[in-house]
């Protein structure tokens, strides 16, 4: 499986300030994947999915089409021995298609992949790369496979997501990227990490806990972790 050295702009905050971070860009090396309409089961097989944890699960990203029933290497990007440690995945339409599986981005960031570039995602498939803060930037299909076709000359050459200003970077070339509003925003506001922003308002999920009629008292979490005991003042 690759390990990443991604770049990856994240800014933390205390506890009651705001969410755990912001994901303002991504820099690193870049891995194509060709193809239009690559679902969710060629992400991750279904049989990979019968686990208690997403852990581990990134070594059977694309499994499929890399091995044959005999465990054998297929041709294949993640394959390569010159993509090993990419952290930006640039693929062509439609891409994430298929079911709605969270497995699918689950696995390919525990390959080691931080961002997307691509012609277009399948809705559900973006949504749930937003819950993980992996940007999917979209591009036009011209600039897409010039991006692909200069990854694959260079594999060791740096590309720069800038998700805050929508663009695309490597070598002297710059791309007109786009990031849906509702994901740039939450990207770089860091308002993504739904466990995070309940987090950083512990406070206000106290109180909408107790205005609650059917949650008790004795229920309620507490500052510290525990739960909260009725004083009788209440």
């Amino acid at each position: 499986m690759s390990g990443s050295d991604a770049d990856v702009d994240h800014e933390s905050f205390a506890e009651g300030e705001a969410p755990a971070e912001k994901v303002t860009d991504v820099s690193g090396t870049g891995i194509p994947v060709r193809g239009n309409d690559i679902d969710t089961d060629q992400i991750i097989p279904a049989r990979f999915m019968k686990v208690v944890t997403f852990d581990g699960l990134g070594q059977f990203a694309f499994f499929d089409q890399r091995f044959d029933d005999e465990d054998n290497e297929k041709d294949h990007p993640f394959n390569e021995e010159q993509y090993q440690g990419a952290n930006v995945l640039v693929v062509n339409a439609n891409f994430g298609c298929g079911s709605s599986r969270e497995h699918a981005p689950q696995a390919l960031m525990r390959w080691g992949i931080d961002a997307i570039v691509g012609e277009s995602f399948a809705e559900i498939f973006a949504g749930n790369c937003l819950a993980l803060g992996i940007p999917t930037v979209t591009a036009d299909t011209e600039s897409i496979e010039a991006l692909q076709d200069y990854v694959a000359a260079n594999p060791d050459a740096e590309l720069h997501v800038d998700v805050e200003n929508e663009r695309v970077a490597y070598d002297d070339e710059a791309i007109d990227a786009t990031v849906n509003d509702a994901q740039r925003k939450a990207l770089v506001e860091g308002v993504w990490d739904t466990t995070a922003l309940m987090g950083a308002n512990a406070s206000a999920v106290r109180e909408t806990a107790r205005s609650l009629p059917y949650v008790p008292e004795e229920d309620v979490p507490a500052a510290d972790g525990g739960h909260d005991r009725p004083t009788g003042d209440d």
